[in-house]
């Protein structure tokens, strides 16, 4: 199951630089994960300070 990132998001692109297929990006209010490019490594769970990051 690939992530999805949570509303609480606050946006500070801690976990953008971390995924290694590129697969993170901005959104209007917060950061979403392309489910189809996600490969479920967990690395933006890891670095996020609010973990908005949960497998989907």
């Amino acid at each position: 199951m690939s992530y999805k990132i949570l509303d609480s998001c606050i946006s500070c692109g801690a976990c953008e630089p971390e995924c290694p297929v590129s697969c993170i990006s901005s959104g209007d209010d917060k950061y979403v994960i392309d489910p189809e490019v996600c490969i479920e490594c967990g690395a933006c769970a890891n670095v996020c300070p609010v973990d908005a990051p949960v497998q989907d």
